[in-house]
C-alpha cells in the first residue's frame, strides 16, 4: 500500500499597511558608487543601493514592487541573527511575497517636492522602513531609503550580487567600530544627497546608467531636504543635519545621541552643541533607557533651535519599523510568541501605532519643509 504524505503548509505572506496620502506611488532603485571613498569594511570604492519613492503621474501598466526581491528575501531568510531579531521565525514565511504599494518605474509627477533621506537601524535593510517611506511619499514627498553595505543583513546589487554583513565585529560593544560605522553612514548620506543633485540637474547617477522614471529629476526640490532614521539611523539622521547645512529638519527615531562609552556620556556633536534647525526625537517607553535619557535630555537642554521629544507607550524599539505591523501578523499566524512580539515591538496594536507614528513624522516634515 502506498503511503501518504501530509501537504506542505503554505508559507505566510505578510502585508504592509496602505499609505493614507492622496498620491499614487512610483518607485525605482539606484546603484550609486563613490569612487573617491574606500569602503571601510572590505576595501574598493564605496557603493550603495537606494530606493526612491515618489508621487506618480500614472501607474497603469507598472507592476507593484516587492518589499524584498527574491534574492534579498532568500538571504534575509537565511540570515543568522548574530546581532538582532532572534524573535523572527526561521521558516514558514514567504519574505519575497510581501508587496509594496509602489509601482516600479512609473513616471513621477513633474512637481518639485521635498526630499527625505532615510537611514535604517543597524543590521536592518532599508526595506524594513518601507511602510513609513510610502506614507511620506503619498503625502507629497520624494523619499530615498539608503542601505549601508557591510553592516546590513543583506544588500542586493545589480546582476543579483548579494553582499551580507562583513563588519569585523559588533559595533554595540566596540567603540572604535561604532565611530567608523557612524562616520561611514554620515558620509553615505551626504554622498546620496550629492547624487540627487546630479539627478536634479538632468544627469543619471546610476552606476549602470539604467533608465530612470520619467520626470524623476524634476520631482526633486533640493532646497527642502530632511533626514530621518531608526536606531543607528536615527543618530545618523540627526548628526548628518549637524554636519550638512543642506538638511533643514531631521527625525531621530530612537537613536542614541552619544558614542559608546570609551568615556561615559560622550555626546555626539549635535547633542553637545545643539542645533538651530528642527529635530524630532521619537521614542517608546519600552526602550527609554539611561542612554536615551542622558543623550536626549542633553539635546533638549539647548535653548536654540526646535527640538521636541515624543513617546509611544506600550511599545518598544522596532515598532518604529515595518515590524510594528508584521510582528502582530506573525503572532496571529502562530509563528511568534506573544512575549517575543512584545520584546520586538511592544503590545501596542498596529491600529494605534501606525497612525501615531505617521502623524508625528508626516506632520513634522509638513510643518518644517513647507515653502
Amino acid at each position: 500500500m502506498l503511503g501518504t504524505t501530509s501537504p506542505v503548509p503554505a508559507e505566510v505572506t505578510l502585508e504592509l499597511p496602505p499609505p493614507a496620502g492622496p498620491h499614487r506611488l512610483g518607485t525605482t532603485v539606484l546603484h550609486l558608487v563613490d569612487r573617491d571613498r574606500t569602503d571601510p569594511w572590505h576595501g574598493g570604492a564605496r557603493e550603495l543601493m537606494v530606493t526612491v519613492f515618489y508621487p506618480a503621474d500614472d501607474v497603469r501598466g507598472y507592476p507593484l514592487a516587492p518589499q524584498l526581491t527574491p534574492a534579498a528575501a532568500e538571504a534575509f531568510k537565511g540570515f543568522d541573527p548574530v546581532y538582532l531579531h532572534p524573535e523572527l521565525p526561521d521558516e514558514a514565511v514567504d519574505w519575497a511575497a510581501t508587496a509594496t504599494h509602489s509601482h516600479t518605474g512609473a513616471p513621477a509627477q513633474p512637481v518639485r517636492r521635498p526630499v527625505l533621506l532615510y537611514s535604517p537601524g543597524g543590521v536592518d535593510p532599508r526595506a524594513i522602513g518601507t511602510g513609513l517611506a510610502e506614507e511620506l511619499a503619498s503625502n507629497g514627498n520624494v523619499v530615498v531609503t539608503i542601505d549601508h553595505p557591510g553592516e546590513t543583513s543583506e544588500v542586493e546589487f545589480p546582476g543579483g550580487r548579494v553582499r551580507m554583513i562583513d563588519m569585523p565585529g559588533d559595533p554595540r560593544t566596540d567603540p572604535a567600530l561604532f565611530r567608523t560605522m557612524l562616520g561611514t553612514r554620515i558620509a553615505d548620506t551626504r554622498f546620496v544627497l550629492d547624487q540627487l543633485g546630479e539627478l536634479a540637474a538632468g544627469r543619471n547617477p546610476d552606476a549602470e546608467s539604467r533608465e530612470l522614471p520619467d520626470n524623476l529629476g524634476r520631482a526633486l526640490d533640493l532646497r527642502r531636504v530632511g533626514s530621518y532614521g531608526h536606531s543607528a539611523g536615527g543618530a545618523t539622521a540627526a548628526e548628518v543635519m549637524h554636519e550638512d547645512r543642506r538638511i533643514a529638519a531631521a527625525v531621530n527615531m530612537e537613536g542614541y545621541l552619544e558614542y559608546l562609552p570609551e568615556e561615559p556620556g560622550e555626546l555626539l556633536p549635535i547633542a553637545r552643541e545643539g542645533t538651530d534647525r528642527p529635530l524630532l526625537l521619537l521614542g517608546t517607553d519600552g526602550f527609554r533607557d539611561e542612554r536615551i535619557e542622558r543623550s536626549w535630555s542633553a539635546m533638549l537642554a539647548h535653548q536654540r533651535g526646535c527640538t521636541r521629544w515624543q513617546q509611544l507607550d506600550d511599545a518598544t524599539h522596532w515598532v518604529l519599523t515595518d515590524y510594528g505591523t508584521t510582528a502582530p501578523q506573525l503572532q496571529d499566524a502562530g509563528l511568534m510568541r506573544a512575549e517575543d512580539r512584545a520584546k520586538l515591538v511592544g503590545t501596542i496594536d498596529p491600529a494605534e501605532s501606525v497612525p501615531a507614528i505617521r502623524d508625528h513624522v508626516v506632520g513634522f516634515f509638513a510643518t518644517h519643509l513647507s515653502r
